[in-house]
């Protein structure tokens, strides 16, 4: 969307938005105290609100901007990135209990469902991508715990490495 459409919705909703203020002050007024409360409320409803969008055009317009939408989804890709470190961890936690026979194999089955369903994002990162399937492999064997800390380890720079950079 460019930037004169966005002002042209921008200034639509505002015009909106100052007519219903106007009302609202104009109907709070008549059953507060009559016509001239009415007129002071809904003139005061209505040039408050007016100022307020005028104020905030600058923030709204700028939603709009091709860079906002990089920014956005570079973002999505950071939190993504975290969701599939956090899933494929309770995943680990799961197939490497603390206490012996502390995990059902349902919960079991339904972390490893929920960490490569994350995995398989599609906004996720290759780098990311490949890391999360390395550590994923690493769990799924589940008999070496410390492979499994070095691939869990792995994924976590991959992903901190990833953070902020905007590949």
């Amino acid at each position: 969307m460019t930037s004169a459409l966005a002002a042209r919705i921008h200034l639509l909703i505002t015009c909106v938005l100052v007519m219903c203020a106007a009302l609202g002050g104009l109907c709070a007024g008549l059953l507060l105290g009559g016509r001239m409360a009415a007129l002071i409320a809904g003139g005061a409803a209505g040039l408050g609100a007016g100022i307020g969008s005028f104020l905030a055009r600058r923030q709204i317009v700028a939603l709009f901007q091709p860079e906002h939408d990089a920014a956005r989804a570079d973002g999505y890709a950071e939190g993504i990135a975290d969701a599939v470190l956090v899933s494929i961890a309770t995943y680990q936690a799961a197939v490497f209990p603390l206490i012996p026979d502390g995990v059902s194999e349902e919960e079991r089955q339904a972390r490893r469902t929920i960490a490569y369903r994350a995995s398989a994002c599609d906004g996720l990162p290759l780098a990311v991508r490949v890391s999360a399937a390395e550590a994923l492999e690493a769990v799924d064997q589940g008999r070496d715990a410390a492979r499994a800390q070095a691939a869990m380890k792995a994924l976590a720079l991959t992903v901190y490495d990833h953070r902020g950079s905007g590949r």
